[in-house]
């Protein structure tokens, strides 16, 4: 399944950009051996009804995923906010036919079988919408960085709706994990970011 108007639709590819390839009538079967036959973390596969996208995620998007996460991961150890990682592992249901890998993912306070929120970062465009696959792994939240800028969107029974402010992590102020996620020293941002936060009342 194809979305006419996706969250990510295909746009032209510049050559800094990630590589994607798309395939259609893809068993269940089929992704699953391609997914577990490669173990590259380079490598993501987007899987929806048939469908499946694979895609090499470009450095940009790799350090600025990497930025916001590492962010994320210090203001929750500062705050003492419990927060459990599980980076890009892939999640699958076979019975909605769904699967993916998001940029990182998350869940609060405890392990749990499926994270509470997925990150991710918007460089280039898919061709599958990825929100109909998180809608299908019922993951609770998405959080979506694009120019700049983040959208909260949260699961709202069969569809996504956007919000304000997460319901899973409220706490930080996105504007500010998006200033320092675009600063091109990571170390030079995480420290004036622990240091702001130390030096917040």
């Amino acid at each position: 399944m194809v979305a006419a108007t996706s969250l990510f639709p295909l746009e032209p590819r510049r050559a800094e950009d990630e590589q994607r390839i798309l395939l259609s009538n893809v068993t269940w079967e089929a992704y699953e051996t391609l997914r577990d036959s490669i173990e590259s973390a380079s490598v993501r596969m987007t899987y929806l009804e048939g469908w499946l996208e694979i895609m090499s995620p470009s450095r940009g998007h790799e350090v600025t995923k990497t930025q916001i996460a590492r962010l994320l991961e210090l203001y929750c150890l500062e705050r003492d906010i419990p927060l459990f990682g599980y980076g890009s592992t892939t999640f699958r249901k076979k019975e909605k036919e769904r699967g993916l890998e998001a940029d990182e993912c998350y869940a609060r306070g405890e392990d749990k079988p499926i994270p509470d929120f997925a990150l991710e970062v918007v460089a280039t465009r898919g061709s599958l919408d990825k929100l109909e696959v998180y809608l299908g792994l019922g993951i609770r939240e998405v959080w979506v960085f694009e120019a700049g800028a983040f959208s909260i969107l949260t699961l709202r029974g069969d569809h996504y709706e956007a919000i304000p402010v997460s319901e899973v992590l409220p706490e930080p102020e996105l504007s500010r994990i998006a200033h320092f996620a675009e600063q091109p020293d990571q170390h030079a941002a995480l420290r004036a970011f622990r240091d702001e936060l130390r030096s917040a009342p």
